[in-house]
């Protein structure tokens, strides 16, 4: 049993760029970048930025505004002897702190398809789909992009078309904190000390950044009335800190098209990355929401966290907590199974484990599932996405590593309400990497973060040798009669 392939190929566009910051090393160069600034004759500031209004007004949204919200970040450091600035000034400092970042010049690879929100307006058979993928740029950094498309009743794959402007997520400011889980989940990375206590009892059930900063603030100055604790409740102050901007929202302003909108990394642990998102569309009673797992890379070391969202326009990102959060690759289920949240994983960097939870957040024990068999998933298997419903079961799409490190896609079968229970499995892969599939920045790799199924359709977006996306369609009836 193989898979089709569609012939469809996605590949990076060096052209679409976003607007990001651009910080010297040090606050001297800003200061001095500044001062420069500050002497230009007016006339000349006029002349300059006319100039980068023609260079990059075509190339972004409201650069203007971008602009003037760069100039309000270093306004801070300006000379004294500034005085009174004009607008146009204000923009052309912002445009010297300011550069543009091809998000995708590298590779787009490594998707994951979930059915879209919307499926109206559309005729008999058709559904529409949402395709995240893995983008990356310059110094490997790895953010996360959107588009949209259609398949109809005889499987045949449209893309919607690719926007030329990209945009990347607003943070939310006013985004409020869980009192309850907050101080959960410091408890589980280990932070208990006595001041978490006396910080969080002014705050109330519900709070803001912003207000446990000024709280923080007011506590920190009775501490340095004891010395001896004042080091202790600093680090403290700062693991607290750390996890608010680890747990934060985003949002994209509703006439922005799907594929103009990118997740890029915001906080310390993703600063190198936001890879691999595995997005499911999860139901509870009448309620959908979509989750998406992902690694989030700080340089150094990796870390699962979540993405959850309604409308893909607003994104809640969160850290995952629990003993069993380590590695990478895990995929939620798309529903509560005997009552319980469950989650595919591979602590071990070998095994795929079942992983059952109260709470989506928390991660507390692993029960192996399944384990290399084949020579082509000797070196390691992991999930390719979430596993998906069918009546026979679980079906779960994996991917397994043989000799030369060749990447094959296969697939196992779980009980539907016992998913520890193994019905069966594939002895030969679906797909794995022929022709010049097994050219690129990782090559004879085949990689899936999600799939669908339509009808009786396996939809398989794949990554090709991490540079590239395509698209392969195959019979589920068919791949569930050739399970062992």
């Amino acid at each position: 049993m193989t898979l089709k392939r569609t012939g469809i190929l996605l590949t990076p566009d060096i052209t679409r760029v976003l607007l990001r910051p651009f910080y010297p090393q040090s606050d001297e160069r800003v200061r001095k970048i500044l001062k420069r600034v500050v002497a230009i004759p007016e006339q000349q500031v006029q002349t300059l930025l006319g100039d980068v209004r023609k260079d990059f007004c075509s190339r972004h949204h409201r650069l203007e505004a971008y602009l003037m919200t760069r100039y309000l970040h270093v306004r801070k450091h300006l000379p004294k002897s500034a005085g009174t600035l004009t607008d146009n000034r204000k923009l052309l400092i912002g445009a010297y702190f300011t550069q543009e970042y091809s998000f995708e010049a590298a590779a787009l690879f490594n998707p994951s398809i979930v059915w879209h929100p919307d499926q109206s307006g559309l005729v008999s058979g058709t559904k529409r789909f949402i395709l995240s993928m893995r983008s990356t740029g310059e110094g490997h950094i790895s953010s996360i992009c959107f588009q949209s498309g259609t398949i109809n009743a005889k499987n045949q794959i449209r893309m919607d078309p690719d926007h030329k402007f990209a945009v990347v997520g607003e943070l939310v400011p006013d985004a409020y904190y869980d009192r309850h889980l907050f101080t959960w989940k410091l408890k589980e990375i280990g932070i208990t000390s006595s001041a978490i206590d006396e910080v969080f009892q002014g705050l109330g059930e519900k709070f803001t950044i912003h207000e446990l900063d000024a709280r923080l603030e007011i506590v920190s100055e009775h501490h340095k009335t004891f010395e001896d604790h004042e080091h202790v409740f600093d680090r403290t102050c700062d693991h607290i800190m750390s996890l608010a901007q680890s747990n934060y929202e985003v949002f994209f302003r509703a006439d922005r098209p799907l594929s103009e909108r990118v997740l890029f990394p915001t906080t310390p642990n993703e600063r190198n990355g936001m890879e691999d998102a595995r997005f499911v569309q999860f139901t509870e009673l009448d309620t959908v929401r979509y989750y998406a797992t992902y690694t989030a890379y700080n340089g150094l070391t990796t870390v699962p966290q979540m993405i959850e969202t309604e409308d893909f326009l607003r994104f809640n990102i969160s850290t995952l907590n629990g003993t069993e959060i380590l590695n990478k690759g895990m995929a939620l289920f798309p529903r509560k199974i005997g009552g319980k949240y469950a989650m595919l994983s591979r602590q071990d960097n070998e095994n795929i484990y079942l992983m059952l939870s109260d709470h989506p957040h928390f991660w507390m024990s692993k029960e192996l599932l399944i384990s290399p068999k084949e020579p082509w998933e000797f070196v390691q298997m992991g999930n390719c996405g979430s596993p998906i419903e069918t009546d026979r079961g679980w079906l779960v799409l994996s991917h397994g590593v043989g000799p030369m490190r060749q990447y094959s896609i296969s697939a196992f079968l779980l009980d539907l309400d016992d998913p520890r229970k193994i019905i069966g499995r594939l002895k030969e892969p679906l797909l794995k990497a022929e022709g010049d599939e097994r050219n690129g920045y990782v090559p004879n790799v085949v990689y899936s973060c999600g799939s669908v199924v339509h009808g009786d359709s396996l939809i398989l977006p794949y990554a090709v040798s991490d540079y590239a996306t395509s698209f392969a369609v195959g019979s589920v009836s068919e791949i569930l009669h050739a399970m062992v």
